[in-house]
């Protein structure tokens, strides 16, 4: 993996106008001022659509417009203004490329572009995560082995937190914001951060190889899938070691917990269908087919509707968690990847 070396650069902030950063696609549907959106970052064309989830409409397409480069993942702020895109870089974890160095930031009353964040140096920032308690806005920057923090208020980058080890591509955060889970990807290990006191408190092995990562709604457990083989492991947060490992039927990638604890939804790329693990006998209790390469589930805060990115399809599939099925496949972008949600 390429690495970054020498003293760390100062790091600084710059706002540019959004009309010399970004070119935003005629929305294609109009939305009611203050309706929830879903945002989607499509890695192919380099673009995040802007979605009405009651329609299924997209109401905008924001172009990233940097060149070379584009983002995985994406967040909006607690008061839905503002969504949060870094740019990773041209490649993928661990394989060389160009190393993104900053993070858009993106006005969703106007569909712009409004400015960035500037890392300093080449991190491939990935995944922004909000703190709404704190105002923080917490960025996994591998390259920095780190969680980079950034103030929401003032976009100024107001500390790090050291993961401990390399390729720290995802982040779980509890839901007092105090202790996060990062997936190491290569090392195939879970970092465990003390968010508050900005540092890493252990590191579980886990596998060979993970990837993503997700929460239990009670924070008692953590959830990976091992990419080299067929299986969850469940990490227990109190004794921050694996406690289970429950069969899958593909390898798993992306996984979100439901509002109610009682259920983990899985991503299996191969099988284009997303399992539904119940979580008191952490056994596989259903499937549902969903469109091509399911990657990321984002489900909406009702605990109504399961959002599931599918890149080869370049789009979002809605699945109805009561019917257990999907009832809408959303037209996104070429490449369709990183979900937020802007209340």
């Amino acid at each position: 993996m390429r690495r970054v070396t020498g003293s760390l650069l100062m790091m600084k902030m710059r706002l540019v106008l959004g009309g010399l950063m970004m070119a935003v696609c005629a929305p294609m549907a109009t939305r009611d001022a203050g309706a929830q959106l879903l945002l989607v970052a499509n890695q192919g064309d380099r673009t995040v659509s802007v979605i009405d989830p009651g329609s299924g409409r997209v109401t905008a397409t924001i172009a990233e417009n940097v060149p070379g480069q584009w983002g995985h993942e994406i967040a909006a702020s607690p008061d839905g203004q503002t969504a949060f895109l870094p740019i990773y870089g041209n490649s993928g974890v661990g394989r060389p490329g160009i190393d993104g160095d900053k993070m858009l930031v993106i006005d969703l009353a106007s569909d712009k572009v409004a400015g960035e964040i500037d890392f300093g140096h080449g991190v491939r920032p990935h995944l922004p995560v909000l703190d709404a308690a704190r105002g923080l806005i917490y960025v996994t920057t591998e390259l920095d082995d780190a969680v980079t923090v950034v103030d929401e208020k003032t976009l100024k980058i107001v500390g790090k937190v050291p993961t401990g080890e390399e390729e720290s591509h995802m982040l779980a955060l509890s839901r007092d914001g105090r202790m996060g889970y990062t997936a190491n990807v290569g090392p195939g290990t879970v970092s465990v951060l003390d968010m508050l006191g900005r540092k890493a408190v252990s590191v579980i092995p886990v596998a060979s190889e993970i990837q993503r990562i997700a929460i239990s709604r009670d924070d008692r457990s953590v959830f990976t899938s091992d990419v080299k083989a067929p299986r969850l492991a469940v990490i227990d947060t109190a004794a921050r070691k694996v406690k289970t490992w429950v069969p899958l039927p593909g390898t798993g990638y992306g996984a979100a917990a439901t509002p109610d604890g009682k259920s983990l939804l899985v991503a299996i790329p191969s099988l284009n269908e997303v399992v539904v693990v119940d979580l008191a006998s952490m056994k596989v209790a259903r499937t549902v087919a969903v469109a091509k390469d399911p990657q990321e589930i984002l489900i909406r805060p009702d605990g109504g509707v399961a959002y599931v990115s599918c890149s080869s399809s370049g789009q979002v599939a809605a699945i109805d968690l009561a019917q257990g099925k999907v009832t809408q496949l959303i037209d996104a972008g070429k490449g369709a990847d990183g979900l937020g949600w802007a209340p």
